[in-house]
């Protein structure tokens, strides 16, 4: 008996042991600015002796779980001094930091770390973030700090050409891209039809492109992911900050509500160009303005709300002829809510509002169009332990499309008001992403979304015999309306067609070495919008239509892998991928298709199918006076639109084309090289394969009339893109204690005055008769100055 006692004793002793030994405790807390008291994301919370760590989430929010214990802990961020500390782990410990930004000191200790190199060991790809300095430093057209311009600089990404609006990223058009500011959909993200984006450098806090691995808690398009937070503004102390440009101006104030507890922002830009013209007899009007606003308020330790919103909106027009206005409007409300010191929420009440107004004096009629929705979003963040995060959430959006609406704007216009039908609908989502450190090599992060798509009632919809709304003319080979049998109509509530789909996405990170990783991707994606567009760029003019009962949402399945590597000490960092994608239910349109003011689009667009592969390099320089990056991308990107039939013909014959955004080749270097203290020197190197067109190669005579027989679809291309920009900051007093400090930017854009193609037109010269092409550019050398100050 004694025996078998003091067994059971040493086992439960034993057992005890155990337990005391496998005791963990939490760390958390949130890192902020100490000057700003701005939250800091991707804050690097590193304990060196165990070689373990976290980042900040992008409110700023940190945990980490470890055994009881005594460690070291190096809150580390770039611009920031780092804090080294004793930290005794024996209980849950919530612990807010603040940093200090550097200062040029030789006995301090400043953070080598950049927020845009690659991290060897996440299972996190396809993923660019830039720093809103780094974006400052590129030269761009008019010297304007432009986002969407610098991200083209990046691999995989490009636009259809100067002046365009919209982005292009691994082949996919410009519509499959999610655009977030704020977790607000972006409809627009251009002024002045795409010379500027619609994001204020001044008010942007973080910007994140993701292009393959989207993690689930992002979904509705399948090519890419921006997403940009505005900063939150200065709880400490009142300060402004802007600048005067050639043909714009911004201005940005920020400061506390209530010190350390709440804080307000609020900016502005605006362009003058327009005040010049009538110097030039010319009384024509294109300018754009928006307004950036943010309040935030912490309410105690473990709630926060903020309000946030965007306004924007540009005005052309032509005399007293035409006038078109368009922008965006969102509003966000958002509520921070710490359950314990391992789950973090986040709940964002969410409205966007994309409008088009047309006015056209000379014809006598006015035009409005737009789509608005009401977002829910509640997303939750769990840090269960250190090896094995989670993330889940749901999202619900209500849409309203207005495709059009004409109405006389005279009492003498012989305009009749016609309304477009406004079209419905409601799509929901649940996700579950987990991030999973499996060994000190191999890292996996797979989840799940869930998505479904309902197409509500509308006033009427159209009915055609067999349920086909284009028909094929075989006698001559072309496509044709088909005449609707019938009108069906609906009650708001009722569903006209609803769609689920099941979006897996999974990524893993195996490390080769303490500086190399291979790293692989799978994404299989849902997009239930569309873009109502038969044009390379977007215009304002273009229409959103959801899917239904004759549009089908477009899937993506995509895979990549890539090799990661960084050299001599984060010195130069690489980053090699490749990556493959197919998308089902891509829709083209029938030759000689008519968008605008369509009441059944259905009639004139037909369901296919498109691929894009490539290889995407990028080679960093991330220290010292010259830093820098060269990015190259080899790719192809493809649609085709076989016939429905044995006897039709498809489009282009059911043969694979060239997209309108196809680029084989695409360079750019972009290099920053600090002279001095007060002056640095920036420029941008780029090279792109020209884009595909359709080139006429014969003609005929019809009565009397001379009719342009065109070559296979995209067949051609432009000639190829490049030019040079170059520019120079400079800061006359670096090291002047007053609080107002300002700089000065020198720009040339396009030094070499390359006159880069935007299309090509053909024309029968008068004089001689014979068929001439005549090469349009839009830009040729542009000279910049801008000043910058902040006090």
């Amino acid at each position: 008996m004694k025996k078998n006692l003091y067994g059971f004793s040493l086992i439960l002793l034993l057992l005890t042991s155990v337990i005391n030994a496998q005791k963990k405790y939490t760390l958390s807390g949130s890192i902020t600015d100490i000057a700003s008291n701005e939250t800091l994301i991707g804050v690097n919370v590193v304990f060196p002796d165990i070689q373990s760590g976290t980042m900040t989430n992008e409110y700023g929010f940190y945990s980490i779980t470890l055994p009881e214990g005594v460690y070291t802990i190096q809150i580390s961020y770039l611009g920031f001094k780092t804090i080294t500390e004793k930290v005794e782990l024996y209980s849950d410990i919530n612990k807010n930091y603040k940093l200090t930004e550097s200062v040029e000191s030789l006995d301090e200790v400043v953070i080598k770390e950049d927020i845009e190199r690659l991290n060897i060991k996440k299972p996190q790809m396809s993923v660019n973030a830039l720093s809103i300095e780094t974006i400052k430093n590129m030269p761009v057209v008019f010297g304007e700090v432009d986002v969407i311009k610098s991200i083209t600089l990046l691999p995989g990404v490009t636009n259809a050409g100067e002046g365009s609006s919209g982005f292009n990223v691994r082949g996919g058009a410009v519509d499959q891209n999610l655009i977030l500011l704020d977790e607000a959909i972006i409809f627009n993200s251009s002024h002045l039809f795409g010379l500027f984006s619609v994001f204020n450098p001044d008010a942007i806090k973080d910007l994140k492109l993701y292009k393959g691995g989207i993690p689930a808690k992002y979904g509705g398009r399948v090519s890419s992911v921006l997403d940009i937070y505005q900063k939150e503004g200065n709880s400490n102390q009142f300060k402004m900050n802007g600048g005067i440009g050639l043909i714009s101006s911004r201005l940005l104030a920020e400061g506390p509500i209530k010190k350390e507890k709440g804080s307000f922002l609020f900016g502005g830009r605006s362009s003058y160009a327009h005040l010049f013209l009538p110097l030039f007899d010319l009384d024509n009007v294109a300018y754009f303005y928006d307004l950036n606003t943010k309040l935030s308020y912490k309410l105690n330790d473990r709630n926060s709300i903020f309000l946030s919103g965007y306004f924007g909106r540009d005005v052309f027009s032509i005399q007293d002829s035409f006038e078109n206005v368009y922008g965006n409007s969102v509003l966000n409300f958002r509520w921070n809510h710490l359950f314990s010191d391992k789950l973090f929420s986040n709940m964002s009440l969410i409205y966007s509002d994309y409008y088009y107004g047309l006015d056209l004096n000379f014809v006598g009629f006015e035009w409005e169009s737009g789509i608005r929705n009401f977002n829910v979003k509640y997303d939750l963040k769990h840090y269960i332990t250190n090896n094995f995060k989670l993330e889940y959430g749901l999202n619900s959006i209500y849409y309203k499309f207005n495709p059009g609406e004409i109405n006389p704007n005279t009492e003498d216009s012989g305009i009749n008001p016609f309304k477009l039908i406004d079209k419905y609908a409601f799509e929901n989502a649940i996700y579950l992403d987990a991030e999973h450190k499996l060994s000190d090599r191999l890292s996996v992060s797979y989840g799940t979304r869930l998505s479904t798509f309902h197409r509500l009632g509308q006033d009427e919809l159209n009915v055609y015999a067999n349920d086909n709304p284009v028909i094929f003319n075989e006698e001559l080979g072309i496509y044709e309306k088909a005449d609707p049998i019938d009108t069906e109509n609906f009650d708001r509530s009722d569903i006209i067609e609803s769609f689920t789909n099941f979006e897996p996405r999974a990524a893993l990170a195996y490390q080769l070495s303490e500086n190399s990783s291979v790293k692989a991707s799978y994404n299989r994606m849902a997009q239930y919008l569309h873009l109502l567009s038969n044009t390379n760029s977007p215009t304002p003019l273009d229409v959103w239509a959801p899917s239904g009962r004759f549009i089908k949402p477009q899937l993506l399945d995509q895979v990549a892998l890539g090799y990661f590597r960084t050299f001599k000490d984060n010195l130069f960092s690489l980053e090699v991928e490749t990556f493959y994608k197919t998308i089902d239910n891509r829709i083209d349109y029938t030759d000689g298709a008519n968008l605008i003011a369509n009441n059944a689009i259905e009639q004139v667009i037909l369901s296919g199918e498109a691929r894009a592969y490539g290889l995407e390099v990028l080679l960093r320089k991330n220290e010292g006076r010259l830093k820098g990056w060269l990015s190259y991308t080899l790719s192809k990107s493809e649609q085709r639109t076989p016939g429905r039939t044995p006897v039709e013909t498809g489009i282009n014959n059911g043969e694979w084309y060239n997209t309108p955004f196809d680029k084989t080749h695409d360079v750019s270097v972009t290099a920053s090289y600090e002279l001095n203290d007060k002056w640095r020197l920036n420029s941008n190197f780029v090279f792109q394969t020209g884009l595909p067109v359709t080139f006429p190669n014969g003609q005929y005579e019809y009565n009397g009339i001379l009719v342009p027989k065109f070559e296979s679809r995209n067949s051609s291309r432009l000639p190829a893109y490049h030019r040079l920009d170059f520019s120079v900051n400079y800061n006359p007093n670096p090291y002047s204690q007053n609080k107002f400090k300002g700089e000065w930017v020198f720009g040339l854009y396009n030094i070499y005055n390359r006159r880069n193609a935007v299309n090509i037109q053909f024309r029968e010269n008068r004089t001689t008769g014979a068929n001439e092409a005549l090469r349009l550019a839009l830009f040729g050398i542009v000279p910049s100055i801008s000043y910058n100050f902040n006090f």
